[in-house]
């Protein structure tokens, strides 16, 4: 889910030190699009890259591994994580920070903005059935950053 803070939780994540991928970067995901769909809301959708994704995950160096992303295709993946975790917001909160942000310019013009609507009335809803832990993310950053290493 857009604006709930995952990016900068696995940036800081990253700078205590543990082993983080963030699936939003370049190589990691696939958009796929229905051309003809007039929907511009719900015209595609991510996907992880499976085979980057399998590869990550077999390689086992021992040490805890955090990543973040959401995608179409994530939970073929969640029998291979300990935990899967939903990070929530209220949408006022969501919406702030995505007009705030300078490191992601994604949810700033109007249909952004009405897909990450569309995507917390649709799909968080199937991400909290299915997660292991939901936090609320409208908290501060090392407070959210805390529960996710406990």
């Amino acid at each position: 889910m857009s604006g709930t803070g995952k990016s900068s939780a696995l940036a800081e994540l990253g700078r205590r030190g543990y082993r983080v991928v963030d699936t939003d970067d370049p190589g990691w995901r696939e958009y796929r699009e229905d051309v003809q769909s007039a929907d511009e809301v719900r015209r595609g959708e991510w996907l992880w890259v499976e085979e980057r994704m399998t590869k990550l995950l077999d390689s086992d160096v021992g040490r805890s591994l955090f990543v973040q992303g959401c995608v179409r295709n994530q939970s073929k993946f969640y029998d291979r994580f300990d935990a899967v975790v939903l990070l929530s917001a209220p949408a006022d909160v969501i919406l702030d920070r995505i007009a705030r942000r300078t490191t992601n310019s994604y949810g700033k013009t109007p249909v952004e903005r009405a897909m990450i609507l569309d995507d917390l009335a649709r799909v968080e809803p199937l991400l909290r059935e299915s997660c292991t832990h939901e936090l609320d993310a409208g908290r501060p950053l090392d407070e959210v950053v805390a529960d996710l290493i406990a």
